[in-house]
């Protein structure tokens, strides 16, 4: 199979602390997930945004999607990375990049990825993790990050 690239890119009116902060927050991961699907963590093991794995199932309807990402630094202080380590695809890895830029910080998701060459997986893949539905739900978690980080108060942080 072919590796493949994926880019979303949108400017958040807010603070890089209240960005980070709302990354940070245990709860996060749920309210980037878009619905129909939703998504329950089996076990958390992260100590911060760039150490530490996530357990996660992500359900499509009745149909669970078991996912395994570990946390690493990514290429700037304001950046993490998550590394597919189990799950449907033959390879995934997903870059946060927040920079503070003029009207507030850009949010920079960088995909790149690889599905696995045959099977349910590799159909199922190409169907909710490519195209037009992988830009729907980048757009998605975005558009949440843009509205909640600025009101971002919490008290519970990985």
């Amino acid at each position: 199979m072919t590796l493949k690239t994926f880019e979303y890119r949108s400017v958040a009116r807010t603070t890089m602390a209240q960005v980070l902060a709302f990354h940070q927050d245990l709860h996060a991961i749920a309210w980037l997930t878009p619905p129909p699907i939703f998504i329950t963590i089996q076990r958390d093991a992260r100590i911060s945004l760039t150490s530490g794995e996530l357990d996660f199932t992500l359900w499509f309807g009745l149909l669970p999607v078991h996912w395994t990402a570990r946390h690493e630094p990514g290429p700037t202080e304001t950046s993490f990375r998550d590394i597919m380590t189990r799950g449907p695809m033959a390879q995934w890895q997903h870059q946060h990049v927040f920079r503070e830029v003029e009207g507030g910080v850009e949010l920079s998701d960088r995909l790149t990825y690889e599905h696995r060459a045959s099977g349910f997986w590799s159909i199922f893949t190409h169907l909710m993790f490519d195209g037009l539905l992988l830009r729907l739900l980048f757009f998605y978690r975005h558009l949440r990050t843009r509205q909640l980080a600025p009101k971002y108060k919490s008290v519970e942080t990985v």
